[in-house]
């Protein structure tokens, strides 16, 4: 860290110390995105915050709020002849109703690996006997990614490969938060990844409607800093605003050009999430123009009724109900290496982090502390 940024973290830390003790009352902070926790985790940031906050986690982890049916559904095709399910690394180990797509892997299912849905494209092309089934899975970052390679499947004709779809959006499943009375919730420090494609204009509704203020944040442990002190300007001052911190990368109207390939290929559907239970209009769909490319029309997966892991309490931990430590299976049956459920498999979710760093001294490592 160089000496102005140094400068700048002990700025914002007077910043947040001052205005910490102007708070009228406790107040209750959520980060939505799981990215958001683990920098807060890794930087010591509650250390520096006073008694009157708490920082609550949200349902920012895509990999944490997929429901078990549509792991089902994934190792159901992993394990069928001819046929190829290629997926992002972080839902490989998720437990769904009985299995993971890791243990499928290990009874002779053909499961790949993949950093870009244009790369399971590459794979469907490269093996014309087999289907590649793509599992899409996250929010409105990845999912025009995954459009575009429906787009380029049309295009080129490519009949064997298709798409397993469980994309999510943001915002209608922040009002379901904003909504619940037992969080009691004071502002939400709003995820910058997300933000970048749908930009500001999507989260005005919960400061006019929901009276949920909001700062869209940067990942550095300065943004997040500064996020806080911007949400404890508002409260002291009694405004209610959605802010920009992360003005380096998102704008009011997002990534016209993103949004506009998200809005060719995908159309609003109603979608189950764990731990909030179906949204409306929350989920994103392949759109009819497009069905030859949809997995569960093409080739729907026979599956039973999904069935909830006893003494998990992932769904809670999701929706800022509960810590993780709260569970009884916490670091014991449930760890990273065996989890349970998938806030301990993901790299941004809750569980996972608090294991992570529950026994790290983390003030010794902390670059807030200049």
């Amino acid at each position: 860290m160089n000496e102005p940024e140094k400068e700048k973290i002990k700025a914002l830390i007077f910043c947040v110390k001052s205005l910490c003790h102007r708070l009228p009352e406790p107040v209750n902070l959520m980060e939505v995105c799981g990215t958001h926790t683990v920098a807060i985790y890794r930087s010591g940031i509650k250390q520096i915050l006073c008694h009157k906050t708490r920082l609550i986690s949200g349902p920012g982890c895509p990999v944490c709020v997929t429901p078990n049916e549509l792991v089902d559904k994934a190792i159901w095709y992993a394990l069928q002849s001819h046929t190829i399910v290629a997926t992002f690394g972080d839902m490989f180990k998720v437990p769904g109703s009985y299995s993971s797509l890791a243990e499928a892997k290990t009874k002779g299912g053909k499961v790949q690996l993949t950093y870009s849905p244009l790369e399971a494209l590459e794979l469907a092309k490269r093996n014309p006997e087999e289907r590649v089934v793509f599992l899409g899975v996250g929010f409105e970052t990845t999912a025009p990614l995954v459009a575009s390679a429906i787009l380029k499947a049309k295009e080129h004709n490519l009949s064997n490969f298709m798409v397993l779809c469980g994309h999510k959006t943001i915002p209608q499943a922040l009002e379901k938060i904003a909504n619940n009375p037992f969080l009691n919730l004071q502002g939400l420090i709003l995820p910058g990844h997300v933000s970048c494609i749908i930009g500001k204009n999507p989260y005005e509704f919960l400061a006019q409607d929901c009276n949920l203020r909001g700062v869209i944040s940067g990942f550095e442990p300065g943004d997040i800093l500064e996020s806080i002190c911007l949400l404890y300007k508002q409260i002291v001052e009694g405004r209610c605003e959605i802010e920009v911190q992360y003005r380096r990368a998102v704008s009011p109207e997002g990534n016209q050009e993103a949004l506009a390939v998200l809005e060719r290929v995908f159309t609003s559907s109603d979608s189950e999430w764990r731990g909030l239970g179906i949204i409306a209009n929350s989920g994103l769909s392949i759109r009819e123009e497009f069905s030859n490319w949809d997995a569960d029309l093409v080739y729907p997966a026979q599956i039973g009724k999904p069935i909830q892991h006893k003494g998990c309490i992932c769904g809670a931990v999701i929706t800022g109900l509960k810590e993780p430590e709260e569970c009884s299976l916490f670091g014991d049956t449930c760890n990273p290496e065996h989890p349970v459920g998938p806030c301990m498999v993901s790299s941004e979710g809750t569980c996972g982090t608090h294991f992570l760093y529950q026994a790290r001294e983390i003030e010794n490592e902390s670059p807030v502390h200049p």
